[in-house]
């Protein structure tokens, strides 16, 4: 990204923003916030493979987890923003969970995060996002790494997140 290049930097900053945006409904646990994140059409495959169409069955998806169970704050470390096209990026993720109550990530729940936006009117959606465990099968020493890394973020965060 250059300052020569404002382009570059609006679709870098639009899928780093929404991305943001999407954490931050999550960690609030606002179901409703989430699912506008989307786009009409847009899907969601979730880290038990659960896949959900549409930005209503997101909302609604996302309204059954929060209600049914005390839901971990993510620790985010994106990886990559790449332009597929003008209107159309992708961001790679790396996410630790912090089970409510604890002040640690649990590495059961490191995931591989990606998703896929676009620009619909000025503004960007998800059309895809994707939550895959990071469970590194037979590769500990990958486990522990990845572990290590998000612990760092969440030793560097503020303590109020």
């Amino acid at each position: 990204m250059t300052a020569d290049n404002p382009a570059i930097a609006d679709w870098d900053r639009g899928a780093r923003e929404l991305y943001a945006r999407l954490i931050e409904a999550w960690d609030k646990r606002n179901a409703r916030d989430f699912a506008l994140l989307f786009a009409s059409n847009g899907n969601l495959i979730g880290f038990d493979g659960s896949q959900v169409n549409g930005q209503l069955e997101v909302g609604a998806h996302l309204t059954e987890i929060f209600t049914r169970h005390q839901t971990p704050r993510y620790i985010s470390i994106v990886r990559e923003v790449r332009s597929l096209a003008s209107d159309v990026t992708i961001l790679r993720a790396n996410t630790g969970m912090v089970p409510p109550g604890k002040d640690d990530i649990d590495p059961v729940l490191n995931a591989v995060q990606s998703m896929v936006a676009v620009q619909k009117g000025g503004a960007w959606k998800i059309a895809s996002f994707q939550n895959t465990p990071a469970a590194f099968h037979d590769r500990p020493d990958l486990v522990k790494k990845l572990t290590e890394e998000l612990r760092a973020k969440l030793r560097a965060m503020p303590a109020s997140k």
